[in-house]
Parts: C-alpha cells; structure tokens; sequence
C-alpha cells in the first residue's frame, strides 16, 4: 500500500478515530487504526472495539490500494507531531512507514485480516444544529455518573418527542436536563409512534459531538432501536456506538414543582468567590450560602482546618435561607448554564435547589428560542411560583438541579 495525504488532513482523521479506541484494549487489534486506501482517490481511516466505532474518508493520491492496521494511539500521535509538509506512506509487509518532510518514522503492523467488520450506519432519524448539539451534551455530561458498577447512571438519556429532543443525565446528586428542538425524520419517533427514548454512553456521546461539530456540518442523528444502536454523522465522519442496556431513573419526579425563596447573582463573581472560599473547606465537602437581604454570604471551613467568608450583592425574594453544596458540583452547574447570571431557587436547605439560566433584564424569557434545529428550547419551562415582578425569569431550556450537603447539628 502507497498514498500521500495532506498532513493536516490525516493528523485530524487519525485523532478523531484514535479518540474512540479503548485505553486497554482486551487484545492488541482493538487497539489499532485500520487504513484502508481500496476506494478511489479516497483514504479511509477506521476504528472499531465492538461497542465504539468510527471511521473518516479523506482524499488522498493513492499509488497502490490496500489495507493496513497500526497502532492507533502511536500514529495519533506521530501525526500530530509531523511537520507541515504532504505525508507519504508505504506499506511493505510487517512495516509502515510515514515520510514527511526530513522526518520518518517506521512502525509495526498488525494483522488486518483480524479486525472485526464496522457495523453499517443505522437509519438517519433527523438532522441537529452542530453548535446547539455540541453545547447540549456537555451541559447535561457534566452530570453524568462515572461509576461503571451503576452502569444506568453513566448514560445520557435521549428523548425524542416530535421536534423537540430532551437530553438528561444524573449521577444521583445532581440531575442536568436540556431541550431544544431539532429536525426529525419519517423514523424519529413523535406523533402516532409515541415518544422514542434510549441511553447512549455518555463520555462517547461527549466526545463524538465536540468532534464532529468542528467541520460546522449540520449532524446527522441514525438510530437502530432494534440492535441497540446510535449513530451520528457529519462532515465526512461518522460515528457508532452501542446503547445501554440499563433502565434510566424517572427524572421528572425529581424537579420541584414550586420555591419558597430565589435569587439571581451574577454568574463570573460568584464563580470566583466559591473558589476561594473553597480552598479551606476540608477535601472540597461543603461551601455553605447564607441568603438575605438581597446578600450572599458565602463561608467554607471552620476553627480546625481554617475558615473563610465572603458577600456578594444579589436579588433576593422569599425567606433568608443557609444552605450548603458540595463546591465541585456547585462550579459545574454554574459553569454549564452558558449564561452571565444565575438564577437559584430554593425550597428548604435539606431539599434540592434549582440552577438556571437568568433572562438579562428587558429580554423576554424564551425570546430566539423558537426556531427549530437553531436550539429552541420548549419544554423545560419556568414551574409555578418561578416568575415574581422581582426577578428576571428564569430562561427555559436548561436546568441543573443539585442535592444540598447536610448542615451541621
């Protein structure tokens, strides 16, 4: 096998492929990145463990066709160091080698003839604005578990219901849920079929929208509910990835319906101030938030480990109220509302609080959220007793709601 490929070209197909492939793979031909130059003036960069896959065509000027299969983590990263010249690969036997300007580089390969087939692409249920997928996912990942042994809760859960898609996540101390609306397909699910849910890997799900957005090509979303199957696509790449079998938890019945107290702070002060009121608070457990008077009073720690205080201003409505929040949790729902200000509320410190997106003052609440595939967020409303003559409104679309750490006696 002989081609050459533009640097720049090969170096992104083989990260985005590399990116998919397991850290341990069970056995070494997992671990490897199959080029394949048999298509016609096309390479075709592919990876497949049997539960991810992925695969990128790339034009290239191709001298002898054939099949290769290399280390995926050392080619991603020989790739990305090569100098900005065209890359020439040959293929002899047990070698590959990559020449690219004064440098080369000569590998092992592995055997080609032992790598699994890549699933076929499942049918195309609808179409997704890139930047508005990209942005829903890693707001709602933010909350996914990381525990393999509760396998339900590392999952984000895909909802289908005509235009509108819901995603959600959580990892039993924090729930994110976000909804816009999107371009469904004959096969998507919604009307007379009823809504259509299934749990897809979270970190894969992450990883696959941040990489397939950069082209700026509209997603396309393929389900396969009968073989456990999702599969995206854009810009030449595509991706695969089996769903989990796993029952996700009923969510909805967690959201309240209904807040004895809110606030709206600015989101860049706040986000500062927990930092570092938090440097004292013993392995990160609890930053407490003290509410009254239109003033936040933020504290950490205590006599044997250090304490820390610190105000901020605020708009503040219902009774004064001390709560307390693991600070990590806290900064990752405040650093996904994707906005300048916050709005909280509350109901008691023992029970969850609310975190979304404050409407800037003189803007309507769901003001640009109502075009389809341009991230309209329609289902996740503001609930009863949410809008006050006090506060701006919440803006829907995006929540997080976040368990309080126990107070002290």
């Amino acid at each position: 096998m002989k081609f050459r490929v533009e640097r720049d070209a090969l170096a992104d197909a083989v990260a985005f492929v590399a990116r998919s492939l397991p850290s341990r793979a069970p056995v070494p031909v997992l671990g490897g990145v199959l080029l394949d130059t048999e298509g016609d003036g096309t390479l075709t960069v592919s990876g497949f463990d049997y539960e991810v896959s992925a695969r990128v065509e790339v034009p290239a000027m191709i001298g002898d066709g054939g099949r290769a299969l290399v280390s995926g983590r050392l080619l991603a990263d020989i790739t990305r160091a090569l100098p900005p010249h065209p890359v020439d690969v040959t293929v002899d036997g047990p070698r590959a080698t990559i020449a690219c300007g004064n440098a080369r580089f000569s590998l092992p390969t592995m055997s080609a003839e032992d790598y699994p087939q890549l699933p076929e692409m499942p049918p195309v249920a609808g179409a997704l604005a890139p930047e508005v997928f990209a942005q829903a996912v890693s707001q709602v990942a933010v909350a996914a578990g990381r525990d393999d042994t509760l396998p339900m809760l590392t999952g984000i859960r895909i909802e289908i219901d005509g235009s509108t898609l819901t995603l959600a996540a959580t990892d039993r101390f924090r729930l994110a849920v976000r909804e816009f609306s999107w371009e469904p397909g004959e096969s998507a699910g919604g009307g007379d079929q009823g809504e259509v849910a299934l749990l897809a890997p979270a970190k894969t799900l992450a990883e696959a929208a941040k990489t397939l957005t950069s082209s700026g090509s509209r997603i396309e979303m393929a389900l396969a509910r009968g073989d456990g199957l999702l599969g995206l696509a854009g810009g030449g790449r595509r991706s695969t990835t089996r769903l989990l079998d796993a029952e996700f938890p009923r969510y909805r019945q967690l959201l309240p319906k209904e807040h004895t107290s809110a606030a709206v702070l600015e989101i860049a002060p706040l986000v500062e101030a927990i930092k570092r009121v938090s440097l004292v608070a013993e392995r990160g457990t609890q930053v407490r938030l003290e509410f009254a008077d239109d003033t936040l009073r933020l504290t950490a720690g205590g006599d044997d480990e250090g304490s820390a205080e610190e105000e901020l201003s605020c708009r503040f409505v219902g009774e004064p109220l001390t709560i307390a929040f693991n600070p990590g949790y806290l900064l990752d729902g405040l650093g996904a509302l994707g906005a300048e200000h916050a709005h909280l509320s509350f109901t008691t410190p023992s029970r969850p609080a609310l975190l979304r997106p404050a409407t800037p003052p003189g803007e309507s609440a769901d003001a640009g959220d109502d075009e389809p595939g341009e991230g309209g967020a329609t289902a996740v409303e503001p609930g009863p007793g949410d809008h006050t003559d006090d506060l701006p409104d919440p803006r829907p679309g995006y929540l997080y709601l976040l368990m309080p750490v126990r107070l002290p006696g």
